[in-house]
């Protein structure tokens, strides 16, 4: 079974492009033209990863996005922008796109995006299921992360996370005590070269905190060294 892709644009000639490209890069392709349609194809036609324009009309991008987020639908997305504009890309990372393009743009790097996240997405997924031990879990003061089931809870609450966050918790946790820098992250996590843009990991690191931090700005779990990087750590008192 081919892997598939949902294009949402309202430009016709892009959308044109991208299933054409994309169908000789061996995809499926499934394209919707306003944000209305294009959420209702994501939850009736369970495409691999949406590729998801911010300006539509009915329904924005971001609005799109949050909404499948809301619904627990956790697809990747790669969003679109016509925008270069730093606070919309940060907004889209907030709202849990996986990753931007502005535009304009050439096929061959949405095809190379698309082929990262789901590469990413599919390590993931193998990983999971050659886990041999159904209760592993991995422990960290007041966090709990199950592998095999994309879950994590803090407080025995569970976490709303989405795919990249929890890849993000996962990779850290994995690597408890050590310094990871942001290109590490970047190379680990999102696996392919963001060309130094590493304010996604940053972005990335603010919503985990949010989430786990009873005090964003005096982490104990999710430190950071400055100059370098991150870690996550046992908190030294709960």
């Amino acid at each position: 079974m081919k892997t598939k892709v949902l294009v949402v644009d309202d430009e016709q000639s892009i959308v044109t492009l991208l299933q054409y490209n994309l169908e000789q890069a061996g995809y499926d392709v499934i394209t919707a033209m306003d944000g209305e349609e294009g959420k209702r194809m994501a939850e009736l036609e369970a495409p691999d990863i949406i590729v998801l324009d911010l300006m539509l009309p009915k329904l924005d991008g971001m609005e799109v996005c949050k909404q499948l987020r809301q619904e627990k639908i956790m697809t990747p997305i790669l969003m679109l922008t016509a925008k270069d504009d730093e606070l919309d890309k940060i907004l889209g990372l907030e709202l849990g796109a996986d990753d931007y393009m502005v535009k304009p743009f050439s096929p061959r790097e949405v095809i190379a995006r698309v082929k990262a996240i789901l590469r990413r997405t599919q390590q993931l997924k193998e990983a999971v299921d050659g886990d041999s031990d159904e209760g592993a879990q991995i422990n960290i003061g007041k966090l709990k992360i199950y592998p095999e089931k994309y879950e994590a809870l803090f407080s025995d609450q569970l976490l709303e996370l989405t795919l990249k966050e929890f890849e993000l918790l996962l990779y850290l946790a994995q690597n408890k005590g050590r310094v990871m820098t942001r290109d590490q992250l970047l190379s680990a996590v999102w696996n392919y070269d963001f060309a130094g843009d590493t304010r996604i990991v940053d972005v990335h690191i603010s919503h985990l905190r949010e989430k786990i931090e009873a005090d964003t700005k005096k982490p104990v779990y999710i430190k950071t060294i400055r100059g370098l990087g991150y870690k996550l750590e046992e908190p030294k008192q709960e």
